[in-house]
């Protein structure tokens, strides 16, 4: 026990030593959250990007219509009242008293109608809800419609979605088209960001809406009242872990996103610190693979590689922590309504030797792989190491190119050749609430140029979708999932790595953290 003491003053005195540009909180600062965030953050626009950093800034400053509880009930967040005809085709909405947006404009059924159209273009349950949609109609300024050319029965689902939600911007700035991204960033948010402090892979600061109307009911994941305790946030860029730990234990930052999972051990034996779990449904981890060139335009190369893969490597490397992981072969995560053993050819443990012979027999030509592998994201930055290892194993040429994670969300959106700057794989991670359904997970948007990044075309699939949506009863909905998973796996939309949990490391004067499928920043005090 003296020995760790001693071991972990010297720690602490290294931090201080090496770490100058943070500065331990004054008193003045009780009233300012300080975090590390899980990565830089360089896209503002949260409809542009699925990236969470960017998903966190949005929560931070829009507000939504609705919100997800904790029970994963759909709950009114900006909306007050709604009804919907008997037949479900008509959707009427009315917004609450008091919503305005941070340059003082009240928020407008228009306003609702230009975000719901904007995210509708990038979103893949926001897309599935626009292909039944008949029009937006305004019926007041507080009052708006959405009529369906035949009947939509996720249509509070797609509005409350934890994941990827639809933020109301004003309208002026929801008429970006969803191919270009904002240029302002006016929420009516429990947040104001704060643009002219905002510096790039160093601080991201946000300051207290005053005007901002929580609702009456208890906070629960992304519903219930949004009250803000502290004066400010500040999102603190640091990239190395063990820089990250050090500004913890130093009292210098309140918390730490995403902290390398081999940090654990530390943070739940050392004093003050603790691990606060904001996903407890946890994270499933994939690799995604470009539809558009070689070698993966080839489905027989697909299939070379998820069968290349196994999870239990790269969940033992990446993730190291015992019980902070487990293996599933579902594309759904296990423990979510729609897992399934059924996974086709799919087993989730690498065969090298078959995937091998697989190759051969697509007639792989060697062309390289282009693996991107994010430097400064520790929940991601080991796991690219592995998929590497077991693709040359299996006989891929593997191009590994190392960059940071904000430099990787923008080169996936690019559709270059990969020897022009274009990629051919991914690894990336979601929450399992993300990939809980077929229309809510991004990897079997099958729409081609219009989907996600890798940018698959299959129409069969996205038929499968669609009976999911028209589906009658649970049972109907269930076996259209399971058939949605088959024609995934088939496929390869892309190759699941099992599941993982990513606490958060939080320093034990920070309360009220609210678990969601989203990082969310209101309900907290210091103490």
């Amino acid at each position: 026990m003296q020995r760790r003491s001693v071991a972990m003053a010297a720690f602490l005195a290294l931090s201080v030593a090496t770490f100058p540009q943070v500065h331990a909180q004054s008193k003045s600062a009780a009233n300012v959250l300080r975090v590390v965030p899980m990565s830089n953050l360089t896209v503002l626009d949260p409809i542009w990007t699925t990236a969470y950093v960017t998903q966190s800034h949005g929560y931070m400053i829009y507000d939504t219509l609705f919100g997800t509880d904790a029970k994963g009930a759909i709950r009114p967040q900006m909306v007050d009242k709604w009804s919907a005809s008997p037949d479900q085709k008509v959707w009427t909405f009315t917004l609450r008293d008091g919503l305005e947006f941070h340059d003082g404009n009240p928020v407008t059924s228009e306003d609702v109608i230009a975000s719901l159209t904007r995210w509708s273009s990038r979103d893949t349950m926001g897309g599935m809800m626009a292909r039944f949609l008949d029009a937006y109609e305004v019926v007041d300024t507080k009052t708006f419609r959405i009529k369906f050319k035949e009947s939509f029965g996720l249509t509070l689902e797609a509005l409350g979605k934890q994941i990827s939600p639809c933020f109301i911007m004003p309208k002026r700035i929801a008429a970006t088209p969803g191919t270009e991204q904002i240029k302002e960033h006016i929420g009516s948010g429990p947040h104001i960001f704060v643009a002219d402090e905002f510096k790039p892979g160093s601080k991201v600061v946000y300051r207290k809406n005053p005007k901002y109307q929580p609702r009456s009911e208890p906070p629960s994941g992304t519903a219930g009242g949004k009250n803000v305790y502290v004066d400010r946030v500040e999102w603190v860029v640091i990239r190395d872990p063990q820089t990250q730990l050090s500004a913890l234990l130093a009292n210098e930052v309140d918390m730490v996103t995403s902290p390398a999972s081999e940090q654990y051990s530390t943070i739940r034996t050392t004093p003050p610190l603790n691990l606060v779990d904001m996903q407890p449904e946890g994270y499933q981890y994939s690799l995604r693979m470009n539809f558009l060139y070689p070698p993966f335009d080839n489905v027989q190369i697909r299939r070379a590689a998820m069968l290349a893969i196994g999870q239990e490597q790269v969940l033992r490397t990446q993730v190291a922590s015992l019980g902070m992981y487990r293996w599933c072969k579902s594309l759904f995560p296990c423990g979510t309504t729609y897992e399934s053993d059924h996974t086709g050819s799919f087993r989730g443990i690498a065969n090298p030797d078959a995937a091998r012979k697989l190759l051969t027999q697509a007639g792989y030509k060697g062309e390289p792989v282009v693996l991107l592998r994010p430097t400064d994201l520790p929940t991601l930055s080991k796991a690219p190491l592995v998929v590497k290892q077991q693709l040359e194993q299996a006989g891929f040429v593997v191009d590994m190119q190392s960059i940071d994670w904000q430099t990787l969300v923008a080169r996936r959106a690019r559709k270059d050749p990969p020897s022009q700057g274009g990629w051919n794989a991914f690894v990336t991670a979601a929450v399992a609430a993300d990939n809980a359904n077929p229309i809510t997970m991004v990897m079997m948007n099958a729409t081609g140029a219009k989907g996600w990044f890798g940018w698959q075309d299959d129409p069969d699939l996205e038929k499968i979708k669609l009976e999911f949506v028209k589906a009658r009863n649970d049972a109907e909905r269930r076996e259209a999932a399971e058939r949605a998973q088959l024609r995934a796996i088939d496929q390869v939309t892309h190759v699941t790595l099992g599941q993982f949990n990513a606490p958060s490391a939080v320093r034990s004067n920070v309360k009220g953290f609210v678990p969601a499928g989203a990082t969310v920043y209101w309900n907290i005090r210091k103490n």
